[in-house]
């Protein structure tokens, strides 16, 4: 449909009373998805990329307006050409899975669940603890906590455990030493499902070159998923989180029983910024 066209059936619409609730309600539905698809890659390349596209549409449009047809021919041609939505498939395919797990991932409710919170509240201080004597041994670890997007072909790449979560097995679990210690553990609510797992290494540029393989598998697995990821340097026994390709570094006590409340108990994500912590450096 040309641009003429467009004008034609918007006008067309305005004049008809009874397609006028459809073209609004059409449009909306557009604008929703659009502000959506916004949000989710919103601070990826992806996003840089679509703003480049939303430009080119916009120029095609000046110049059909201006009646540069010669650059209008030309920017149309690359709008229609279905290479280019191939192209960016192939480049941003971890982006596009990303947006199709957070759709996929909507509940309509959550009836029928049952939490035990007061439980759930005694393993948050039992595995807090484990975690600061892990840091002030500086003993790494690498917790992944899932949420909506599963992480089955994560879990797959280690050894199944499918044991109840607890400070003790975490702690055992990244003893020096011991065959499961290297990689990351895999939570599933209040179960520690695999451990020694493989997780894919952020090749972010931005990310600071001073942090270790441990930070960029953490950055790396929360980009491609909505897990969240708790680390213990081994250099330097500090604790960090991340999520959705951020880190956040040197977590204090009530940070990190913040956090763990947060996936444990409310079930409900995180509030990064709002928590107290010696110091907060942000990566992308």
């Amino acid at each position: 449909m040309s641009l003429i066209d467009l004008f034609q059936t918007i006008f067309n619409a305005f004049r008809q009373p009874s397609r006028l609730a459809s073209f609004i309600f059409d449009v909306l539905i557009i604008a929703i998805f659009l502000y959506k698809l916004l949000e989710w890659t919103k601070e990826t390349r992806a996003y840089q990329v679509m703003k480049g596209i939303g430009l080119l549409f916009l120029a095609s449009v000046l110049a059909r307006l201006f009646g540069l047809l010669t650059i209008y021919w030309v920017l149309n041609s690359i709008l229609q050409s279905g290479s280019i939505f191939i192209i960016l498939f192939i480049l941003f395919t971890p982006e596009i899975r990303r947006v199709l797990e957070r759709i996929g991932s909507h509940r309509l409710s959550k009836l029928g669940t049952v939490i035990d919170e007061s439980e759930s509240r005694r393993t948050v201080q039992d595995l807090k603890r484990s975690i600061l004597r892990l840091s002030k041994r500086r003993v790494g670890a690498l917790l992944v906590f899932e949420r909506r997007s599963g992480l089955g072909d994560i879990a797959a790449s280690g050894v199944a455990l499918n044991a109840k979560l607890s400070g003790a097995l975490i702690e055992n679990i990244f003893e020096p030493n011991t065959p499961l210690h290297d990689g990351a553990v895999v939570i599933r609510g209040e179960t520690v499902i695999a451990a020694s797992c493989l997780l894919p290494l952020s090749d972010d540029t931005k990310v600071s070159r001073e942090l270790g393989t441990r930070h960029r598998a953490a950055i790396g697995v929360s980009s491609v998923s909505d897990c969240v990821v708790i680390v213990v340097s081994e250099e330097t026994g500090a604790i960090s989180i991340a999520r959705e390709g951020k880190l956040i570094r040197y977590l204090d006590e009530k940070a990190l029983n913040n956090a763990l409340e947060s996936l444990l108990v409310q079930n409900d994500g995180l509030v990064l910024f709002p928590w107290n912590r010696r110091k907060k450096e942000a990566e992308k």
